[in-house]
Protein backbone atom coordinates (compact mmCIF):
# COMPACT_ATOMS: atom_id res chain seq x y z
CA UNK A 1 0.00 0.00 0.00
CA UNK A 2 1.43 3.55 -1.06
CA UNK A 3 1.75 6.08 1.87
CA UNK A 4 0.35 8.96 1.38
CA UNK A 5 2.27 11.86 3.62
CA UNK A 6 -0.45 14.07 5.85
CA UNK A 7 0.98 17.16 4.42
CA UNK A 8 -0.68 15.91 1.14
CA UNK A 9 -3.98 14.36 1.99
CA UNK A 10 -4.73 18.08 3.49
CA UNK A 11 -3.40 19.56 0.29
CA UNK A 12 -6.05 17.69 -1.64
CA UNK A 13 -8.54 17.85 0.57
CA UNK A 14 -7.92 21.98 0.59
CA UNK A 15 -7.87 22.02 -3.50
CA UNK A 16 -10.96 19.76 -3.37
CA UNK A 17 -13.09 21.92 -0.94
CA UNK A 18 -11.90 25.03 -3.03
CA UNK A 19 -12.96 23.41 -6.46
CA UNK A 20 -16.62 22.69 -4.86
CA UNK A 21 -17.09 26.32 -3.63
CA UNK A 22 -15.81 27.81 -6.82
CA UNK A 23 -17.88 29.29 -9.61
CA UNK A 24 -15.22 29.20 -12.07
CA UNK A 25 -12.19 26.52 -11.95
CA UNK A 26 -9.18 27.07 -14.71
CA UNK A 27 -6.09 25.15 -15.28
CA UNK A 28 -2.90 27.42 -16.63
CA UNK A 29 0.44 26.29 -17.45
CA UNK A 30 3.03 28.27 -15.41
CA UNK A 31 6.30 27.29 -18.17
CA UNK A 32 9.09 29.82 -18.02
CA UNK A 33 7.32 32.22 -15.92
CA UNK A 34 9.98 34.37 -13.66
CA UNK A 35 8.95 33.85 -9.85
CA UNK A 36 8.38 37.92 -9.77
CA UNK A 37 6.09 37.68 -12.38
CA UNK A 38 4.29 35.01 -10.53
CA UNK A 39 3.66 37.39 -7.87
CA UNK A 40 2.79 40.19 -9.99
CA UNK A 41 -0.01 38.12 -12.01
CA UNK A 42 -1.24 36.81 -8.50
CA UNK A 43 -1.92 40.06 -6.56
CA UNK A 44 -2.89 41.64 -9.75
CA UNK A 45 -5.78 39.29 -10.03
CA UNK A 46 -6.07 38.90 -5.92
CA UNK A 47 -9.08 40.31 -5.97
CA UNK A 48 -10.62 38.92 -8.71
CA UNK A 49 -9.27 35.07 -8.54
CA UNK A 50 -7.37 32.72 -6.49
CA UNK A 51 -3.89 30.93 -7.88
CA UNK A 52 -2.38 27.85 -6.49
CA UNK A 53 0.02 25.82 -7.24
CA UNK A 54 0.45 21.95 -7.06
CA UNK A 55 1.90 19.05 -8.34
CA UNK A 56 -0.26 17.87 -11.26
CA UNK A 57 -1.38 13.95 -9.85
CA UNK A 58 -2.43 15.98 -6.59
CA UNK A 59 -4.43 18.06 -8.77
CA UNK A 60 -6.16 15.08 -10.30
CA UNK A 61 -7.06 13.55 -6.98
CA UNK A 62 -8.46 17.11 -6.14
CA UNK A 63 -10.38 17.16 -9.24
CA UNK A 64 -11.71 13.64 -8.87
CA UNK A 65 -12.76 14.27 -5.05
CA UNK A 66 -14.44 17.38 -5.55
CA UNK A 67 -16.84 15.62 -9.27
CA UNK A 68 -19.22 14.59 -6.88
CA UNK A 69 -20.54 17.85 -5.76
CA UNK A 70 -19.46 18.76 -9.43
CA UNK A 71 -20.48 17.13 -12.37
CA UNK A 72 -18.11 16.09 -15.18
CA UNK A 73 -15.26 18.35 -13.49
CA UNK A 74 -12.86 15.36 -13.99
CA UNK A 75 -13.09 15.72 -17.73
CA UNK A 76 -10.69 19.24 -16.50
CA UNK A 77 -7.91 16.54 -16.04
CA UNK A 78 -6.75 16.42 -19.66
CA UNK A 79 -5.72 19.78 -19.97
CA UNK A 80 -3.36 19.34 -16.72
CA UNK A 81 0.48 18.76 -18.32
CA UNK A 82 3.89 20.02 -17.19
CA UNK A 83 4.20 23.03 -14.85
CA UNK A 84 0.54 23.96 -13.69
CA UNK A 85 -1.27 26.32 -11.55
CA UNK A 86 -4.94 26.29 -10.64
CA UNK A 87 -7.05 29.54 -10.81
CA UNK A 88 -10.54 29.53 -8.78
CA UNK A 89 -12.50 32.69 -9.76
CA UNK A 90 -15.77 33.89 -9.76
CA UNK A 91 -15.10 35.89 -13.29
CA UNK A 92 -16.74 33.37 -15.75
CA UNK A 93 -14.59 31.51 -18.25
CA UNK A 94 -14.26 34.18 -21.23
CA UNK A 95 -13.98 36.97 -19.07
CA UNK A 96 -10.79 34.86 -17.07
CA UNK A 97 -9.22 33.89 -20.48
CA UNK A 98 -9.30 37.93 -21.43
CA UNK A 99 -8.06 38.77 -17.67
CA UNK A 100 -4.94 36.23 -17.92
CA UNK A 101 -3.89 37.46 -21.49
CA UNK A 102 -3.95 41.09 -20.48
CA UNK A 103 -1.39 40.41 -17.88
CA UNK A 104 0.87 38.71 -20.49
CA UNK A 105 4.38 40.51 -20.66
CA UNK A 106 7.47 40.32 -23.04
CA UNK A 107 10.28 38.52 -22.03
CA UNK A 108 14.05 38.16 -23.03
CA UNK A 109 15.04 34.91 -24.43
CA UNK A 110 18.10 32.49 -23.13
CA UNK A 111 18.51 30.74 -25.41
CA UNK A 112 16.90 27.10 -26.80
CA UNK A 113 13.51 28.77 -26.41
CA UNK A 114 10.95 28.32 -29.42
CA UNK A 115 10.83 31.40 -31.33
CA UNK A 116 6.87 32.39 -31.36
CA UNK A 117 7.49 34.60 -34.18
CA UNK A 118 9.69 35.62 -36.92
CA UNK A 119 12.67 37.05 -34.95
CA UNK A 120 14.09 40.43 -37.22
CA UNK A 121 16.52 42.84 -36.41
CA UNK A 122 15.91 46.32 -38.60
CA UNK A 123 18.27 48.37 -40.24
CA UNK A 124 19.39 51.47 -38.28
CA UNK A 125 21.08 53.12 -35.84
CA UNK A 126 21.61 51.43 -32.22
CA UNK A 127 22.82 52.67 -28.76
CA UNK A 128 26.06 51.22 -28.58
CA UNK A 129 29.23 52.59 -29.12
CA UNK A 130 32.37 51.45 -31.61
CA UNK A 131 33.93 48.40 -30.02
CA UNK A 132 33.81 44.26 -29.32
CA UNK A 133 29.82 44.97 -29.52
CA UNK A 134 30.48 44.80 -33.17
CA UNK A 135 31.99 41.41 -33.57
CA UNK A 136 29.89 40.38 -31.07
CA UNK A 137 26.63 41.05 -33.21
CA UNK A 138 28.21 39.79 -36.58
CA UNK A 139 29.24 36.82 -35.14
CA UNK A 140 25.14 36.46 -33.96
CA UNK A 141 24.43 36.70 -37.69
CA UNK A 142 23.50 40.82 -36.98
CA UNK A 143 24.91 42.97 -39.94
CA UNK A 144 26.60 45.38 -37.96
CA UNK A 145 29.27 47.70 -38.67
CA UNK A 146 30.63 51.34 -37.40
CA UNK A 147 29.06 54.53 -39.69
CA UNK A 148 30.35 58.22 -38.34
CA UNK A 149 31.15 56.98 -35.15
CA UNK A 150 28.38 54.92 -34.13
CA UNK A 151 27.30 51.39 -34.47
CA UNK A 152 24.44 50.13 -37.09
CA UNK A 153 22.30 47.93 -38.69
CA UNK A 154 23.51 48.33 -41.76
CA UNK A 155 19.49 46.44 -42.99
CA UNK A 156 16.81 44.05 -42.22
CA UNK A 157 17.61 40.31 -41.17
CA UNK A 158 15.55 37.47 -40.55
CA UNK A 159 17.62 35.91 -37.46
CA UNK A 160 15.23 33.03 -36.54
CA UNK A 161 12.33 31.82 -38.09
CA UNK A 162 8.75 31.04 -36.08
CA UNK A 163 9.10 27.58 -34.68
CA UNK A 164 12.71 27.13 -35.03
CA UNK A 165 15.02 26.99 -31.18
CA UNK A 166 16.65 30.58 -30.46
CA UNK A 167 20.47 30.35 -30.91
CA UNK A 168 22.09 31.46 -27.18
CA UNK A 169 24.56 34.04 -29.02
CA UNK A 170 20.79 35.45 -30.89
CA UNK A 171 19.25 35.27 -27.74
CA UNK A 172 22.32 37.66 -25.65
CA UNK A 173 22.48 39.79 -29.02
CA UNK A 174 18.31 40.49 -29.03
CA UNK A 175 18.44 41.15 -25.43
CA UNK A 176 21.13 43.59 -26.29
CA UNK A 177 18.99 45.24 -28.39
CA UNK A 178 16.39 45.40 -26.26
CA UNK A 179 14.21 42.89 -29.01
CA UNK A 180 12.37 40.58 -26.13
CA UNK A 181 10.63 37.96 -28.32
CA UNK A 182 9.17 35.54 -25.71
CA UNK A 183 5.23 36.66 -24.29
CA UNK A 184 4.99 35.60 -20.61
CA UNK A 185 2.51 35.18 -18.77
CA UNK A 186 -0.08 32.27 -17.08
CA UNK A 187 -1.61 30.16 -20.25
CA UNK A 188 -5.60 29.11 -19.55
CA UNK A 189 -5.45 25.31 -21.11
CA UNK A 190 -9.30 24.87 -19.94
CA UNK A 191 -11.65 25.90 -17.28
CA UNK A 192 -14.95 24.44 -15.70
CA UNK A 193 -18.13 26.08 -15.13
CA UNK A 194 -21.61 24.35 -15.01
CA UNK A 195 -21.25 21.29 -16.29
CA UNK A 196 -18.99 22.33 -18.80
CA UNK A 197 -15.32 22.27 -19.37
CA UNK A 198 -13.99 24.82 -21.88
CA UNK A 199 -10.60 24.22 -23.62
CA UNK A 200 -8.35 27.32 -24.89
CA UNK A 201 -9.50 27.08 -28.25
CA UNK A 202 -12.90 27.85 -27.62
CA UNK A 203 -11.84 30.43 -25.19
CA UNK A 204 -9.57 32.16 -27.54
CA UNK A 205 -12.13 34.20 -29.39
CA UNK A 206 -12.00 37.61 -31.37
CA UNK A 207 -14.91 39.62 -30.00
CA UNK A 208 -14.45 42.39 -32.80
CA UNK A 209 -15.51 38.87 -34.78
CA UNK A 210 -18.28 37.98 -32.91
CA UNK A 211 -19.58 41.18 -32.56
CA UNK A 212 -19.95 41.63 -36.24
CA UNK A 213 -21.26 37.68 -36.77
CA UNK A 214 -23.76 38.93 -34.16
CA UNK A 215 -25.01 42.05 -36.07
CA UNK A 216 -25.18 40.38 -39.07
CA UNK A 217 -27.06 37.60 -37.80
CA UNK A 218 -29.40 40.07 -36.53
CA UNK A 219 -29.29 42.16 -39.49
CA UNK A 220 -30.65 39.03 -41.54
CA UNK A 221 -33.07 37.73 -38.69
CA UNK A 222 -34.95 40.76 -39.29
CA UNK A 223 -34.88 41.32 -42.94
CA UNK A 224 -36.26 37.37 -43.26
CA UNK A 225 -38.97 38.69 -40.35
CA UNK A 226 -39.74 41.47 -42.37
CA UNK A 227 -40.32 39.73 -45.36
CA UNK A 228 -42.33 36.83 -43.98
CA UNK A 229 -44.78 39.86 -41.92
CA UNK A 230 -43.68 37.95 -38.56
CA UNK A 231 -44.69 40.48 -36.24
CA UNK A 232 -42.44 40.95 -32.62
CA UNK A 233 -40.92 43.94 -30.86
CA UNK A 234 -38.62 44.36 -33.08
CA UNK A 235 -40.37 44.15 -36.30
CA UNK A 236 -43.62 45.50 -35.67
CA UNK A 237 -43.15 49.23 -36.58
CA UNK A 238 -41.61 48.48 -39.39
CA UNK A 239 -44.19 46.33 -40.57
CA UNK A 240 -47.02 48.89 -39.48
CA UNK A 241 -44.95 51.65 -41.66
CA UNK A 242 -44.54 49.13 -44.72
CA UNK A 243 -48.14 48.50 -44.73
CA UNK A 244 -49.20 52.10 -44.45
CA UNK A 245 -47.13 52.85 -47.51
CA UNK A 246 -48.69 49.98 -48.88
CA UNK A 247 -52.26 51.32 -48.23
CA UNK A 248 -51.85 54.58 -49.30
CA UNK A 249 -50.06 53.23 -52.73
CA UNK A 250 -53.49 51.40 -53.47
CA UNK A 251 -55.36 54.24 -52.54
CA UNK A 252 -53.65 56.45 -55.00
CA UNK A 253 -53.56 53.70 -57.83
CA UNK A 254 -56.91 52.88 -57.76
CA UNK A 255 -58.13 56.59 -56.96
CA UNK A 256 -59.55 55.78 -53.14
CA UNK A 257 -60.16 58.95 -50.98
CA UNK A 258 -59.30 58.86 -48.10
CA UNK A 259 -58.42 61.36 -45.22
CA UNK A 260 -54.41 60.88 -46.18
CA UNK A 261 -55.24 59.94 -49.88
CA UNK A 262 -57.47 62.47 -50.75
CA UNK A 263 -55.05 66.03 -50.57
CA UNK A 264 -52.36 64.05 -53.06
CA UNK A 265 -55.39 62.24 -55.05
CA UNK A 266 -56.22 66.84 -55.83
CA UNK A 267 -52.33 67.28 -56.05
CA UNK A 268 -52.27 64.54 -58.95
CA UNK A 269 -55.75 65.41 -60.69
CA UNK A 270 -54.22 69.48 -60.35
CA UNK A 271 -51.30 68.44 -62.07
CA UNK A 272 -52.83 66.14 -64.68
CA UNK A 273 -55.28 69.12 -65.75
CA UNK A 274 -52.40 71.66 -65.76
CA UNK A 275 -50.61 69.21 -68.36
CA UNK A 276 -54.31 68.97 -70.65
CA UNK A 277 -54.00 72.46 -70.28
CA UNK A 278 -50.84 73.09 -71.74
CA UNK A 279 -51.85 71.27 -75.07
CA UNK A 280 -54.98 73.62 -75.69
CA UNK A 281 -53.68 77.47 -74.87
CA UNK A 282 -56.40 79.15 -77.08
CA UNK A 283 -59.34 77.52 -74.93
CA UNK A 284 -58.29 78.62 -71.80
CA UNK A 285 -59.77 81.56 -69.71
CA UNK A 286 -57.32 83.83 -68.04
CA UNK A 287 -57.32 82.65 -64.78
CA UNK A 288 -55.85 79.41 -66.16
CA UNK A 289 -54.11 81.09 -68.44
CA UNK A 290 -51.89 82.90 -65.57
CA UNK A 291 -51.79 79.74 -63.72
CA UNK A 292 -49.61 77.95 -66.04
CA UNK A 293 -47.90 81.52 -66.86
CA UNK A 294 -46.90 80.70 -62.80
CA UNK A 295 -45.83 77.20 -63.08
CA UNK A 296 -43.43 77.61 -66.10
CA UNK A 297 -42.03 80.85 -63.80
CA UNK A 298 -39.89 78.95 -61.63
CA UNK A 299 -38.62 76.70 -64.06
CA UNK A 300 -37.65 79.37 -66.55
CA UNK A 301 -36.11 81.14 -63.10
CA UNK A 302 -33.90 77.76 -62.34
CA UNK A 303 -32.74 77.69 -66.26
CA UNK A 304 -31.73 80.87 -65.95
CA UNK A 305 -29.83 81.02 -62.17
CA UNK A 306 -26.68 79.33 -63.45
CA UNK A 307 -26.36 82.09 -66.21
CA UNK A 308 -26.54 84.45 -64.12
CA UNK A 309 -24.35 83.06 -61.54
CA UNK A 310 -21.64 82.32 -63.98
CA UNK A 311 -22.06 86.02 -65.07
CA UNK A 312 -21.52 87.27 -61.45
CA UNK A 313 -18.52 84.90 -60.38
CA UNK A 314 -16.93 86.23 -63.74
CA UNK A 315 -18.05 90.22 -62.39
CA UNK A 316 -16.36 88.91 -59.24
CA UNK A 317 -13.63 87.36 -60.61
CA UNK A 318 -12.89 90.40 -62.37
CA UNK A 319 -12.81 92.98 -59.66
CA UNK A 320 -10.56 89.87 -57.69
CA UNK A 321 -8.12 90.49 -60.50
CA UNK A 322 -8.13 94.25 -60.70
CA UNK A 323 -8.10 94.21 -56.82
CA UNK A 324 -4.91 92.25 -56.81
CA UNK A 325 -2.93 93.95 -59.45
CA UNK A 326 -3.59 96.89 -57.76
CA UNK A 327 -1.54 95.37 -54.57
CA UNK A 328 1.41 94.42 -56.98
CA UNK A 329 1.85 97.62 -58.29
CA UNK A 330 1.42 99.73 -55.10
Amino acid sequence: MVHVSPVKKALVEELAKGFASSKVIGIASIKGIPAPQFQAIRRKLADRATIRVAKNNLLRLALERASSQKPDLTKLSDVIEGQTAVILADLNPFRLFKELEATKSRAPARGGEVAPEDLWVHEGETPFKPGPIVGDLQKAGIPAAIERGKVVIKKDKLLVKAGERIPREVAQNLARLEIYPLVVGLDLQGAYENGTVFRRDALAIDDALVRSQIFRAAQHALGLALTAAYPAKGTIRPLLEKAHRQALGLALASEFPTKESVKLLLAKAYSQMLSVATRAPDALDDELRSKLTASARPARETETKPEAKKEEKKEASEEEAAAGLGALFG
